[in-house]
């Protein structure tokens, strides 16, 4: 999977097709993602010591990870990952950086 944890990505199919956000959680056995502002789903909770009013809370539901793209950081549009590698000057070890396919950045 290409998209990691504070990535910015943009869904691109489902219910909340066009909206953006960041990745707050992936779950790598399932294929999902979690993402901010995105499929808010209602738990109805019982009081507890932690909640002892209870009632309706709302949060982020899990979304497949096909279902989103990630945000091109210079063009701002959905985009493809691809993999560089790249020869750290000061060190000298090879590094593997993500790299936009629309706009060539690495990020």
């Amino acid at each position: 999977m290409n998209i990691k944890k504070n990535d910015t990505v943009i869904v691109i199919t489902g219910n909340s097709k066009g909206k953006e956000g960041k990745v707050l959680q992936v779950i790598l056995a399932t294929n999902k993602i979690i993402v901010e502002g995105v499929n808010i789903i209602k738990r109805h909770t019982k009081p507890s010591q932690k909640n002892p009013q209870g009632g309706v809370v709302k949060k982020e539901g899990p979304i497949n990870a096909s279902n989103v793209m990630v945000k091109c950081p210079q063009t701002s549009k959905p985009t493809r990952i691809g993999s560089s590698r790249v020869k750290d000057s000061v060190t000298g070890k090879i590094k593997v950086m993500r790299v936009s396919r629309r706009s060539k950045e690495m990020f």
